[in-house]
Parts: structure tokens; sequence; C-alpha cells
């Protein structure tokens, strides 16, 4: 993943973040419970921070081209669809099937960030 594309994603992830919370706050909140409002904003929480990180390692790789940041971009990327996409279809349908997929976005944020963190150790 170049950098164009870890910035284009991580800005429409981002602006996608808001919409979805503000659709929690306004719409959903009479529709579903607590704890199901809980669970969404987990998703739009994870979404936001791991979009932001998205846009971070784009300018990153602007700044220090001779580093790859392509796979943690990948794995932020189909973190957020698994880890957050899956938090919303499975409070919106309430299908506990949904939340099955949900610990490999978790999985797949955390290998992320271990993998930026060895980088970083190897920075000279």
């Amino acid at each position: 993943m170049n950098f164009k594309n870890m910035l284009y994603l991580g800005a429409f992830s981002s602006g996608i973040s808001v919409l979805l919370g503000a659709f929690a706050a306004h719409y959903l909140k009479n529709k579903l419970s607590t704890y199901e409002i809980n669970i969404f904003e987990t998703g739009v929480r994870y979404q936001i921070y791991h979009s932001l990180s998205l846009l971070i390692l784009g300018i990153l790789q602007i700044l220090k081209p001779n580093l790859s940041f392509s796979l943690v971009g990948i794995l932020f990327s189909i973190g957020i669809v698994l880890f957050s996409g899956s938090l919303y279809i499975y409070t919106l349908s309430n299908n506990k099937y949904f939340a099955m997929v949900t610990p490999l976005g978790g999985l797949l944020f955390l290998f992320a960030w271990l993998r930026l963190t060895w980088i970083f150790i190897n920075l000279q």
C-alpha cells in the first residue's frame, strides 16, 4: 500500500467514523439497548483510531520513503473492516455470528502494531 492509498483510506474512513458516530448518537439511541450502543460505539472508536493511524502512516511514508509501512497500512485497513464492520453488522442485525469475526480484526490490529514497533526498533 502506498502513501496515497493510506492517506485516502485514512481520510475516507475517518469521515465514515464521524458519520457512523452521529448515526448511533441520533438515530440508534432509541432503537438499540445501551449495551448494543456501546458495542457500536466501540466499533466507531476503533475505526477512528486506526483511520487516524493510516493518515499518520501516510505522512511518515512521505517523510521516510526508505521505510515501508505498506504491510501496517494493509493490516490496519483490513482490521477496520473486520473489527469495526463486524460490530456494526452485529448490533444492527443482532446476528451473533458476526461477533465471531471481531477478534480476527483485533488480531490484525495487534499484528500491525507489532510490525510498526519492529520498524521503529530498527530505525537508524
